[in-house]
Parts: C-alpha cells; sequence; structure tokens
C-alpha cells in the first residue's frame, strides 16, 4: 500500500496550503496525527470505497473519524480548490493541458454580474382551442 501514498513532489505542493495545526491542549489527550498521514488515510477512504469507521489501524493513517475530521476542515479551509488551482497553473507553465475534451455546463459556471434580467413573462389566458385531456362535455367529466 506504501507505492499508493502520497509523492514527496505533491506533498511539497500541498504542505503550504494546509491550515496551521490548533495548539496542543494543556489538558493532555492524544498527539495529533501528522498531516501527510491523516492525507494517506483520507486518499485510502476514497480510493477504496471502504467506510470511514472500517479504516484500518495497521496501515498507521489514524482513525477514520480522525481522517473524516481533516477532510472537512480542510475542504471548509479552501484546501482541495487552492490544491487544484495550483496544480492546473503547474499545467498550464508545462503545456500540459489539453482542452480538446473540456466542457462547459451552464449549471457549474456562475452568471457575470450585471448581466441583463430576462424580460416580464407573459401571462396565458383561457384558450378556446380544444383540449384532449380535459373535456367540457358530460361525457369527459365524471
Amino acid at each position: 500500500m506504501k507505492d499508493k501514498e502520497v509523492s514527496a513532489a505533491l506533498w511539497e505542493k500541498l504542505e503550504p496550503l494546509l491550515p496551521e495545526a490548533p495548539p496542543r491542549s494543556a489538558q493532555g489527550g492524544r498527539p495529533r496525527v501528522d498531516d501527510r498521514r491523516a492525507l494517506n488515510g483520507i486518499l485510502f477512504v476514497l480510493r477504496t470505497g471502504i467506510g470511514w469507521e472500517h479504516l484500518p489501524q495497521e496501515l498507521g493513517y489514524g482513525s477514520g473519524m480522525t481522517c473524516w475530521r481533516r477532510l472537512r476542515a480542510w475542504q471548509a479551509a479552501g484546501v482541495w480548490h487552492r490544491l487544484h488551482l495550483a496544480l492546473l497553473a503547474e499545467l498550464r507553465g508545462a503545456g500540459q493541458l489539453d482542452f480538446s475534451r473540456a466542457c462547459v455546463d451552464g449549471a457549474s459556471v456562475a452568471s457575470p454580474r450585471g448581466a441583463s434580467s430576462r424580460g416580464r413573462t407573459r401571462r396565458t389566458g383561457a384558450s378556446s382551442a380544444a383540449n384532449a385531456t380535459l373535456s367540457p362535455t358530460a361525457q369527459g367529466c365524471r
């Protein structure tokens, strides 16, 4: 499983993006799991699809709950978004971005500020045209 762990090169890019660890409590408690180990635990769970509570302790990544909490905290801190942007910038600088298979969906792109508003929706009134699903005759109404 060690071959699937985060490489040193990737860790060098990610580590500066991580928020600082909170100071250790004066009351004691368990020592904090190293961020790199927690990241490997997160990736193990996401790669294998096992539940967080089933993360094997033998791997040394900490408990599943610890990894889940770290994932949640990093998501709230915007770590994944910043890492994504940093890796895209690196690929763009190396000329390795291939947009030939890219696609943009309107649901994933925000509308520009100051866009003109749509016109008023016209009201539709009753139509005298025949309706196949509703008939005013006695046969159609029961």
